[in-house]
């Protein structure tokens, strides 16, 4: 074939080529699967490469790219246009900083400072939930026990309960196993709540595969940490045989109604909320579709002390996380404390004697456990003060002085009251732990029995139950036929009344009185015995509290106002015509009528902020956030009513 023939060949076939292209369906244009920012994205996340397949866990670093915020605004937005995402609301929790915790590390250096001998033993108890990923690496390489020479040199470690410290348990044993004891899946899993997860990022780029698995949001997976059974040693150091419960969270909470049947509710849907938002649960993916109900990371109690400590020491403690960020966690602890805790009422007690004033105090727990629950330092205190129209007190109890104790205490511990009638009598709600010789202690390894435990049952609670010889009654509240006993003798109201007994000494007039329960997780006769021995992790946390905001939370109260008195007994409520509606209020709003002319109104919240309030004809608004408060109406005639008011 010669070449021109060739030639015109090949021109042949690629005119027949283009006549068919050009007679072909129009095809649209070939477009990225991600956009430009997911792709800078990507290249960034393989930069930083995989977890290396040596390591059994993660660090929370690795998960917040794709479990952090979203800078497109696409993922972790809830319908109100919160970021809600699992990095920034984890990261100032006290369980992302359980490692790094100071008032932790003191207290462990406590212990071995005074059982040297115990050192490896203690440390690597500690460390078992407090640092839950470093501990169970060595403890699954065979590499022995985790102490805190360990802990300060492992990034894993320090990260303290981290991602891979809930999400990769396994359900084997789960709900049996207590005592820092935890069975973890080293296959590189990552189990959540979410069927058919989406996993190439974080297989592709973390390097552990997303498994659903119904596990995850069942109550066990807290068990092994929220209940602390430990063998006791004695006085002189040597090992008893006796075990003691220092902490049993889990095990209230079983002996509860909260456990129970179609109304069950678990440790996760108060401390993980759960919100019915669709939320899409990976940034930088545009593509996916939202998912509910979504668990907020807010892992939030009760000690706004330690995230207050915390906040103000973040560079020295090597915590990233911004002020903002600390401050939303603060706000969602008071929140937790102030709505979802307690309740309290007053009421003024029928067969008054001369000269005197009964008052009825009852407090019912809201929360699924003891309250105070977990570690034994925590206390809540309940005030109580009646006050004349002079401004002069009648009657303090459960005040504080200056270094935040609690004014009159007894030497050893405060009882439990049924009736209080003088100042000194202060009601204490509280774990207090005696060694081998019946002596008070703060040494955890000495706790061999309890001298006191009064603290709030909660609702169901029952002597009978299989795990109360973990959680037991112990002192003057066991013979207290108010305290979770209901007026018919049933156990299980979770609820405690005390009568104040109140006496005039002549005073005729009105007055208010004022009830308010407080809660302070560190108090300081039970820091006192640690603060007086000395090593560096004591002396650093000493320091940190001593310039610390260490005042206690005002979780609940309620008045009784302008009650009018005489010496002769003869009591009655001066009350005034007001309506308050609706009450409760969902958007704050409300109508206040009265038949007396109205000349102001003070907005007081449970937390003791006040603010004045304008009416506008019969409407005024509460501020904001959520919560209850209270008005402090004056009248023309300069009269004054309180009422409570509750936003929800």
């Amino acid at each position: 074939m010669n070449r021109n023939k060739h030639i015109s060949i090949v021109g042949f076939v690629i005119l027949v080529l283009i006549l068919v292209l050009s007679l072909s369906p129009t095809k649209p244009r070939a477009t990225t699967f991600h956009s430009a920012e997911e792709q800078q994205y990507f290249s960034m996340v393989a930069a930083h490469g995989i977890v290396d397949s040596a390591l059994i866990f993660p660090t929370a670093a690795s998960c917040a790219g794709c479990h952090g915020p979203d800078p497109m605004q696409n993922a972790y937005i809830d319908n109100e246009g919160n970021d809600v995402n699992l990095f920034d609301d984890w990261q100032t929790s006290l369980m992302a900083n359980s490692a790094k915790d100071p008032f932790w590390r003191a207290k462990v250096s406590h212990e071995v400072a005074t059982f040297p001998q115990h050192q490896v033993d203690t440390e690597d108890k500690c460390t078992s939930c407090h640092a839950p990923m470093g501990h169970y690496t060595k403890r699954i390489r065979n590499q022995g026990k985790y102490g805190i020479h360990d802990l300060l040199v492992d990034t894993v470690g320090m990260d303290g309960v981290s991602c891979g410290a809930c999400h990769q348990m396994s359900e084997q044993d789960l709900g049996n196993l207590f005592s820092g004891k935890l069975n973890y899946d080293t296959t590189r899993v990552m189990y959540g709540p979410f069927e058919f997860p989406f996993a190439p990022p974080m297989r592709d780029f973390v390097g552990f595969t997303p498994e659903y698995s119904e596990h995850i949001i069942d109550e066990g997976l807290c068990a092994g940490c929220h209940t602390l059974v430990t063998n006791s040693y004695n006085t002189d150091g040597s090992l008893s045989e006796n075990f003691f419960a220092e902490q049993a969270t889990y095990h209230e909470w079983l002996n509860s109604a909260y456990a129970l049947g179609e109304g069950k509710q678990t440790c996760q849907n108060c401390h993980i909320p759960r919100i019915e938002d669709s939320i899409v649960i990976s940034a930088n993916y545009a593509f996916l579709e939202g998912r509910s109900p979504f668990g907020l990371h807010e892992l939030v109690g009760g000690n706004v002390t330690m995230l207050r400590l915390m906040k103000e020491n973040k560079d020295a403690l090597g915590i990233k996380a911004t002020d903002a960020a600390f401050d939303a966690t603060i706000a969602a602890t008071e929140d937790m404390l102030q709505r979802r805790s307690l309740d309290l009422e007053m009421n003024v007690a029928l067969g008054q004697s001369s000269d005197s004033l009964l008052i009825d105090v009852k407090v019912t727990n809201l929360a699924g456990h003891k309250f105070p629950s977990g570690y034994p330092s925590r206390r809540a205190v309940l005030q109580f003060s009646v006050v004349a129209s002079t401004g002069d007190t009648l009657f303090q109890s459960g005040t504080f002085d200056d270094q935040w104790e609690v004014a009159g205490l007894d030497p050893d511990f405060e009882p439990h009251y049924n009736r209080i009638e003088n100042e000194s009598q202060v009601q204490i709600y509280e774990f207090v732990t005696g060694d081998s010789d019946g002596k008070f202690t703060t040494l955890l390894e000495q706790a061999f029995a309890g001298l006191k435990d009064n603290r709030l049952p909660p609702l169901g609670f029952k002597k009978d139950h299989s795990t109360y010889d973990t959680v037991t009654i112990v002192g003057a509240a066991l013979m207290d036929t108010n305290f979770n006993i209901s007026d018919s003798g049933f156990e299980g109201t979770g609820s405690d009344m005390i009568q104040y007994h109140i006496p005039l000494n002549g005073y005729s007039g009105t007055v208010d009185i004022h009830a308010a329960m407080v809660y302070q997780p560190l108090p300081p006769r039970w820091m006192a015995p640690m603060f007086a021995t000395q090593t560096d992790e004591i002396d650093t946390f000493k320091s940190m509290f001593d310039a610390n905001d260490n005042e206690p939370v005002y979780m609940v109260r309620d008045t009784i106002a302008n009650l009018l008195v005489n010496s002769t007994s003869t009591i009655q409520l001066v009350e005034q015509l007001v309506s308050i509606f609706p009450n409760p209020t969902a958007d704050g709003k409300i109508i206040i009528q009265s038949e007396n002319a109205i000349k102001h109104i003070q907005c007081v919240s449970n937390a003791g902020l006040s603010i004045p309030l304008s009416l506008d004809g019969e409407q005024t608004t509460l501020p904001d956030p959520a919560g209850t408060y209270y008005l402090h109406i004056t009248f023309d005639d300069e009269t004054r009513i309180i009422k409570k008011v509750v936003r929800l």
